[in-house]
């Protein structure tokens, strides 16, 4: 049966231990990565929508990182939308600058009615390259 670890970007592990979920599990050389929103400091939510998706961008990055990951091992990205037909573009160039060129990850986006007073959301499915196979990803528990 394969290990699964734990994987909490520095400074954030109370947060997830509080609504009792991970930032990220590592599954052999495979990382799935929580949801991830642009929330302030104390929590709640950027009321600005484009700083609100690169803080959620921001925080993904943070999780890969931990990892001893980058979004260049990103394979999978869902994300989810309160009104999609007005956020695309904000969250299309949020998006171009943390993928960067092709090849890109595959990618699914969903329309939702809730996601708990924020409007935008991310998940992801990275592949850790092998250099972080040797136990040298920094957020481990």
């Amino acid at each position: 049966m394969a290990q699964h670890d734990a994987i909490f970007p520095p400074g954030r592990q109370a947060l997830y231990e509080k609504h009792r979920y991970s930032a990220a599990i590592r599954s052999g050389d495979l990382l799935f990565v929580s949801g991830q929103v642009g929330n302030r400091e104390d929590g709640s939510p950027e009321p600005d929508f484009a700083k609100q998706v690169q803080l959620a961008f921001d925080r993904l990055n943070a999780v890969l990182d931990a990892a001893g990951a980058s979004f260049d091992d990103v394979v999978d990205v869902t994300t989810f939308h309160t009104d999609p037909d007005k956020q695309f573009e904000t969250v299309m160039a949020v998006r171009d600058r943390a993928i960067g060129p092709a090849p890109y990850p595959n990618w699914t986006a969903v329309g939702v009615t809730w996601l708990a007073g924020f409007d935008f959301e991310i998940k992801a499915i990275a592949r850790i390259p092998a250099r972080a196979d040797r136990g040298e990803g920094r957020g481990s528990r």
